[in-house]
């Protein structure tokens, strides 16, 4: 009898079940859960919500050679996996979102303590929609006026929120019966997601700032990127992290956390706003606001452009916490920073420093 296969989680080796089985049977045929052609065919299926974001984000139609292209389906009309989980009443079962807003610091007595709960199914265009409203409608944003207009302190960045949603929806497929959860407290909003480390280390070990970027469904990743919901390089836990960097209550005890092991990967975005005292966050000096919208926005700037030369003004704007106009206004001036190239394909080069 052959002995059992083994997986590494951590520094451990321990023996495959059925889902590590198929994973290696996956790894050593060089393919991809997202990549595997299924028995659904794309006829039978919809995808009114793919192809009409396409349209807005792209001002191009999704036509049928497009999803053969994108590997959504074969040249035979068969989706791959991927495909399936883009159209509109997606038949993978486990393709599901839970999210909760819970009364209190945890889930107490159960649902009796939830204030908010709904569950989504379907497109994963509409999964990622679905979750980010739910969060806006459950979390709040204060804000304090300037001389010039004023500056917004929301609970959870919008960007992080953001990352954390879609690295969650590329979650490990093999695994069902497991879908992605939002659990908002109080002082919290932790984001589950099925599957831990592609490379099986645990994140809690690790330092996230050098975590590389590993797709474990590139064909997904794909085409959330055609659909500028993310990028195809780049760590998103680094993103979560920098996201939360630029707000006025942030400080290390507001450093969101993750954790992982061989089943689940979670992350933890503490509340900006809670346990701040409203009198200490409603008068900040102005000073201070000066210095987070105009003293450091040039030096925010670049830091944001040494990180990620791609990034657009407008995710400058939601990171720096100022509109787009300021971010402009300031790029006008720095003659050293120079986009070259046109719209999404374009980057920006820093020259010396005048």
């Amino acid at each position: 009898m052959l002995p059992p296969l083994h997986e590494t989680v951590g520094n451990e080796s321990i023996p495959a079940d059925a889902t590590a089985l198929k994973r290696l049977v996956l790894h050593g045929t060089n393919i991809t859960y997202d990549s595997v052609i299924s028995h659904y065919l794309m006829k039978d299926f919809s995808f009114t919500k793919l192809r009409s974001v396409y349209r807005m984000r792209t001002g191009n139609e999704l036509t049928d050679s497009d999803f053969i292209s994108f590997e959504l389906a074969d040249e035979n009309g068969r989706l791959t996996n991927a495909g399936a989980l883009f159209a509109d009443e997606s038949p993978i079962r486990h393709s599901r979102l839970f999210c909760t807003r819970w009364y209190g610091l945890d889930k107490a007595s159960g649902v009796l303590e939830a204030l908010d709960d709904k569950e989504f199914s379907g497109s994963l265009v509409s999964l990622l929609q679905n979750g980010i409203e739910f969060v806006k409608n459950n979390t709040k944003k204060r804000w304090k006026k300037t001389g010039t207009g004023r500056i917004e302190m929301p609970e959870y960045p919008e960007q992080a929120v953001h990352e954390a949603l879609v690295n969650a929806l590329i979650h490990d497929y093999l695994i069902n019966g497991s879908e992605v959860h939002i659990d908002i407290y109080d002082d919290r909003m932790e984001i589950y997601s099925p599957g831990g480390m592609p490379d099986g280390s645990l994140i809690q070990e690790r330092d996230p700032l050098t975590v590389p970027s590993t797709r474990r469904n590139p064909v997904l990743a794909d085409v959330l990127n055609r659909l500028g919901y993310m990028e195809r390089k780049g760590s998103g836990l680094e993103k979560i992290i920098s996201g939360y960097e630029f707000q006025v209550n942030y400080d290390d005890t507001k450093k969101p956390k993750f954790r992982s092991d061989r089943y689940q990967f979670t992350v933890v975005m503490p509340n900006l706003n809670y346990d701040v005292s409203q009198d200490v966050t409603t008068n900040v000096t102005s000073d201070v606001i000066t210095n987070v919208t105009k003293d450091n926005l040039d030096d925010q700037i670049l830091s944001l452009i040494r990180k990620d030369s791609r990034i657009s003004t407008r995710k400058m704007a939601e990171r720096a916490g100022v509109n787009v106009r300021t971010i402009n206004r300031h790029l006008k001036k720095m003659d050293h920073v120079n986009y070259i190239g046109r719209g999404s394909n374009g980057h920006w080069e820093i020259s010396e420093e005048k």
